[in-house]
């Protein structure tokens, strides 16, 4: 719960002190359910837009005691034709294949799918992320569920002002990251669960990894795979550009494929750089020009250290911030060449 006490000038979120956490609540744009503070937003749940706090799972779920959730997650931008969801088929391509990868019986299709998320942000307006989630709520007692029905939740919300506005604390997003490379927990292992799956249970050895690093001071992890090459950030995936200008990413042999980095990827061979999808040792990491993240929040996001070694001048480099323009103007529908990648959400 937010405290709101007499003793700082302003609370984390830029309340003035003593203001009443309701008021504060109010000044957010949620609301008060019993003791939990909620935003105002809507979730399609199986077909019926509900209340954000009716959105719920028994807490013996098996989705939630195993692990089982597949989900994919996607942005809306402002465009000269409004809000605009960002290569949503991809994205939907992608949940289906996560479901199909860990045996999830999702019988709802691609149209279906795409409507509900499209209508889902219609009815939630100011949203800037997409949350689809499929999942058994069913009570089970094995590890293989009786009951397999999926149900789907799909959330259109704003992260900053709907869930990070209501924390006692918050991270700060830094312009730029001092990562760290994970030399104990390796990267998710296709013998267990392949990497190209986004399901909950794939998180756990990337969350204790980075929570460490964070205690450390460092804003972001990396992690590798079994043989010891860099895969991938818990939730981004990773480039480098060589002395010789050329970008380079790990292959989606061992990673998840993430659809922030094959927008990169077009976008790069377009404006005619030289792209390699091949392995990457740790130590190519530091000899780099530049490193940088994408993701579906991160965008590009340049990399200035790796286990506090500088990486070219310990600044953002040229390459990193032509690409994170270039993102910026294919997002915002400025390129004509990729508007097939927006979908917009009110009809013209």
């Amino acid at each position: 719960m937010l405290l709101f006490c007499g003793e700082d000038p302003k609370s984390p979120h830029g309340f003035p002190a003593g203001l009443r956490y309701s008021s504060a609540v109010a000044a957010l744009g949620g609301h008060i359910e019993g003791s939990q503070a909620v935003p105002d937003r809507r979730i399609w749940l199986d077909g019926e837009l509900v209340p954000w706090h009716a959105a719920t799972v028994h807490v013996l779920s098996h989705s939630l005691q195993r692990g089982s959730l597949v989900f994919d997650y996607m942005s809306v931008k402002d465009t000269h034709r409004g809000p605009a969801i960002f290569r949503l088929d991809d994205h939907v391509t992608r949940l289906l294949r996560s479901a199909e990868l860990v045996g999830l019986p999702l019988e709802r299709s691609a149209e279906e799918l795409t409507a509900a998320i499209v209508s889902t942000v219609r009815a939630n307006p100011g949203s800037t992320a997409v949350k689809i989630s499929a999942f058994l709520p069913s009570i089970e007692i094995d590890v293989v569920p009786v009951d397999d029905l999926v149900s789907v939740a799909i959330a259109a919300y704003h992260p900053g002002r709907d869930i990070a506005a209501y924390k006692p604390s918050r991270v700060d997003r830094r312009d730029v990251l001092r990562i760290w490379v994970e030399k104990c927990v390796r990267n998710r292992r296709s013998d267990i669960v392949p990497p190209q799956a986004k399901v909950a249970a794939n998180y756990v050895s990337p969350m204790l990894a980075k929570w460490r690093a964070r205690k450390n001071g460092y804003d972001e992890i990396l992690l590798v795979d079994e043989e010891g090459y860099v895969a991938e950030g818990p939730t981004t995936n990773v480039f480098i550009v060589g002395s010789d200008g050329a970008l380079q990413t790990p292959s989606t042999e061992n990673v998840l494929p993430g659809v922030t980095r094959s927008t990169i990827l077009e976008i790069a061979r377009r404006d005619g750089l030289t792209v390699r999808e091949t392995q990457v040792r740790p130590e190519e990491l530091m000899a780099a020009r530049e490193v940088f993240l994408t993701g579906t929040t991160a965008g590009v996001w340049p990399v200035v250290s790796v286990d506090d070694q500088a990486i070219g001048d310990g600044s953002p480099g040229i390459t990193s911030q032509q690409l994170r323009s270039r993102f910026q103007e294919v997002v915002s529908g400025a390129d004509s060449e990729f508007l097939h990648w927006l979908t917009f959400v009110n009809p013209a």
